[in-house]
């Protein structure tokens, strides 16, 4: 059975109501089936519990952590986009904003390059840079944050 047929086949199945399509043409024979997809998991080693009557050892309370530092209440500007972060229009020239920098909202902050576009992020609050979360050049993920604004 040549390929334009089994991708027909393919496609005639998924797309009606049917879930399976069986056809022999000769000596081959082609079984489509659709379903939902299933991840094997590899077995977990069965463990073995042994009761010896006595209640068990007591756990040792935790040790108390240290003071979690006050949370900031400093605005965050998280990237809208997953790409690369840069900090200028062009290599070399000076960024765009810098630590101590005023902005106001609508501002440009920084390029993401996504896909080959350059992507100016703004600034979505008006105050002033407290620091800038990123180095030039590095990759960012969707809703990293990038700079600290007051």
């Amino acid at each position: 059975m040549d390929l334009r047929k089994l991708k027909t086949l393919i496609d005639l199945v998924a797309e009606s109501g049917i879930s399976e399509l069986e056809i022999t043409e000769g000596d081959g024979k082609v079984r489509i089936v659709k379903g939902p997809t299933h991840v094997a998991m590899p077995a977990q080693p069965a463990q073995q519990v042994i009761h010896t009557g006595a209640p068990p050892p007591a756990a040792a309370a935790p040790a108390p952590s240290p003071e979690a530092p006050a949370a900031s209440t400093n605005h965050l500007v998280k990237s809208p986009m997953v790409g690369t972060f840069y900090r200028s229009a062009q290599p070399g020239s000076d960024p765009f904003v810098t630590v101590g920098s005023t902005v106001r909202e609508g501002d440009t902050l920084c390029i993401i390059e996504a896909m080959k576009l350059l992507n100016e992020i703004e600034a979505d609050k008006s105050g002033t840079i407290k620091a800038v979360l990123i180095e030039n050049g590095q990759p960012v993920e969707y809703g990293q944050p990038l700079f600290e604004i007051e």
